[in-house]
């Protein structure tokens, strides 16, 4: 299949003006000037986006792909997700993960769930593990996951800082660290153990001892949730300038605080006023997660689900407050997980990558999306359907 995207202005997320893309099979082909591409004689389907924006597709890199939660009892257990909600939520790119839960909820599972949304159309990847440490595997080791596993790309989300953690000893987690860098490096894999930050006053010293006192580099282990609290914030900053990257949970709302998350606006704003590395800074959805609510006894008094909306509900409330211009919102939401996780042809529209890529009109309100050069949303209707809906 020939497709060629008519007169739109390209974000690849840097600026490249009004452009044609002539996308063949999952990749593209050429981006060039309006009218400079002649296709005559060739089968090609021409869409005129002219007047609108087009930009890669948004990459989500913590999704509970098989749901998550349950710790208010097994009623509390939320859905996996569908490929509906994804493409709806511009998303192109996500990597999945276990949570609280690997006792209901396995390896198995979530790499099953990973291959059916690719079969769907999206890409997908996984981390192995969940909160606790040992860490649940597919092979018995992390480090075999990443060498034998297509899809494993780190551990994660590891717990710390949180009562629902297995309280790891630091030399468990420089071994887990241990092992995702030479997994990494045995596999051509970044290798990353990706940790869930939670409430706890130690917060980022883990993570920190393990910069300070080995020889694991600063770029192996990225902290997420790191807006859920203005200390923890800021010593996520700090990590940041040390050379680190640090993720942020994309709020339900982004003009009001969820769950007691800062909001991404302000989150942002604080690291461009302490000049804190923005290539470095990544938001995900943290979608079909639970976000329970404690006391100070660590009782569940609450509970709500994540949704993958809020990742571009965020995307656009940035761009509309001019937190950031547009070209440095895009990264954050596109080439910084692609960067970040090494994901190849990923990230930005650019000849010989892959064919993600999303149309909107100039509210930031979806109209196309592509997956893989795959026509999947068409004039604001959804094409993706579920194998069951």
């Amino acid at each position: 299949m020939i497709t060629l995207l008519r007169g739109g202005k390209v974000y690849s997320p840097s600026l490249l003006g009004n452009k044609d893309i002539l996308i063949t099979g999952s990749e593209i082909i050429s981006i060039s000037d309006p009218g400079e591409t002649d296709l005559q004689g060739v089968d090609v389907e021409e869409i005129d986006i002219s007047g609108n924006i087009i930009t890669p597709g948004l990459i989500d890199s913590h999704v509970h792909i098989t749901g998550g939660g349950g710790e208010g009892g097994p009623e509390t257990r939320a859905p996996e997700i569908k490929i509906e909600n994804i493409i709806s939520s511009g998303v192109t790119t996500i990597i999945g993960c276990l949570g609280t839960d690997s006792v209901t909820r396995h390896m198995e599972s979530l790499y099953a769930k990973a291959k059916g949304l690719e079969a769907e159309g999206i890409s997908t990847y996984i981390f192995s593990g969940s909160y606790e440490i040992p860490t649940s595997t597919l092979t018995g080791c992390i480090k075999r996951d990443l060498v034998l596993i297509d899809k494993v790309v780190g551990a994660g989300e590891v717990a710390i800082s949180d009562h629902r953690s297995s309280q790891p000893s630091f030399r468990e987690f420089c071994r887990l660290a241990a092992e995702c860098r030479v997994g990494g490096m045995l596999g051509s894999k970044p290798g990353i153990l990706h940790c869930h930050v939670g409430d706890g006053k130690s917060r980022l010293d883990m993570i920190f001892r393990v910069i300070n006192e080995t020889e694991i580099p600063v770029s192996q282990i990225i902290p997420t949730h790191c807006n859920r609290n203005p200390d923890l914030l800021e010593e996520s900053i700090r990590f940041n300038k040390l050379g680190g990257s640090i993720d942020f949970t994309a709020g339900l709302d982004p003009e009001e605080k969820n769950q007691g998350l800062i909001s991404i606006g302000d989150a942002i704003q604080k690291c461009i006023n302490e000049k804190a590395n923005l290539d470095r800074i990544t938001v995900s959805s943290d979608s079909n997660g639970s976000m329970p609510v404690f006391n100070e006894k660590g009782n569940l008094i609450g509970l709500t689900i994540a949704d993958q909306k809020s990742l571009l509900n965020n995307l656009r409330y940035l761009i509309h407050k001019n937190t950031l211009d547009i070209e440095k919102a895009l990264k954050i939401f596109t080439l910084n997980p692609a960067t970040c996780y090494q994901l190849k042809k990923k990230g930005r529209l650019f000849p010989g990558f892959d064919a993600d890529i999303i149309v909107f009109d100039s509210q930031f309100h979806l109209t196309h999306l592509f997956a893989m050069g795959k026509k999947m949303m068409e004039n604001k209707k959804l094409i993706a359907q579920s194998t069951f809906l």
